[in-house]
C-alpha cells in the first residue's frame, strides 16, 4: 500500500509540473502578441514645404508689383508750361485728296513731371468762322511727361477739292489742352478742308493725347 500511494504522489506532483508549465509559455506568447508595432504610413513623409514656399514668394512679388503706382504726385500738365508744334518738322501738309493725319507735339518746357489725358479741345478758324472739331472714339490713356519731354495727338482731316463741297479755308488752329480752359493758337500749315461741321461722321476730327 506504501508504494502504491508513494507512486501515486509522485504521478500527481510531474502533472501537476508540467501544467504549469504550458501557463507560462501561453503568458510569453500573449506579451509579445500585444507589443506595439510602427506603421510604415506613420513614419513616411508626404510634405511638399519647398512648393509651398514657392507658391508664398510668387504672392508676394505679385502683389509688390500691383502696389507700385509710378504717376503718385504728379500733376496736371498746364497750357503755359506746354510747348506747341506741328510734327514732320517742317509742319507741312499734303494736297492730296484723301484723308490726311497732321501730328500735334506736346512738350513738357517746366522742370518737373506732368500728365495729360484726354481730347485736346481744337478749334479751326477761317475769316468765315469756327469750327470746332469732332472726338475720335478712342479710349485715351493717361501720359506721363517727364521735363522736356514729348507726346502728340493727331488732327485727321479731309482736304478740299474744286467741286467736293463747300469749302473751308483755314488760318489757324486754336489748342486747348485736355482739362484746361487756356489756348494756344497755331498757323495752320494746309490748304482749305472740306466743311463738314454738321456731319455725323466727318472726315475731320481730333485724336486722344497719346493716342
Amino acid at each position: 500500500m506504501r508504494l502504491f500511494y508513494a507512486a501515486a504522489t509522485s504521478a500527481l506532483a510531474l502533472t501537476l509540473t508540467a501544467c504549469g508549465s504550458d501557463n507560462g509559455s501561453s503568458s510569453a506568447s500573449d506579451s509579445q502578441s500585444s507589443a506595439p508595432v510602427a506603421s510604415p504610413a506613420t513614419t513616411a513623409s508626404s510634405g511638399t514645404p519647398a512648393e509651398n514656399t514657392g507658391a508664398t514668394k510668387d504672392t508676394d512679388s505679385s502683389k509688390g508689383a500691383s502696389g507700385t503706382d509710378t504717376s503718385t504726385g504728379v500733376g496736371r500738365c498746364h497750357t503755359a508750361g506746354l510747348g506747341f508744334s506741328f510734327g514732320s518738322g517742317d509742319g507741312k501738309v499734303s494736297s492730296s485728296d484723301d484723308q490726311q493725319q497732321l501730328a500735334v507735339v506736346l512738350k513738357n518746357k517746366t522742370s518737373a513731371a506732368c500728365t495729360l489725358q484726354g481730347f485736346p479741345g481744337v478749334d479751326l478758324k477761317s475769316s468765315s468762322g469756327n469750327w470746332s472739331l469732332t472726338r475720335s472714339s478712342v479710349t485715351p490713356k493717361k501720359v506721363t511727361l517727364t521735363a522736356g519731354s514729348s507726346t502728340t495727338f493727331t488732327i485727321t482731316f479731309l482736304p478740299w477739292t474744286q467741286g467736293s463741297g463747300t469749302e473751308f479755308k483755314v488760318t489757324s488752329v486754336v489748342i486747348t489742352p485736355p482739362n484746361e480752359t487756356t489756348s494756344t493758337t497755331l498757323t495752320w500749315p494746309g490748304g482749305s478742308l472740306l466743311l463738314q461741321d454738321g456731319a455725323t461722321h466727318p472726315g475731320t476730327y481730333t485724336g486722344s493725347v497719346g493716342g
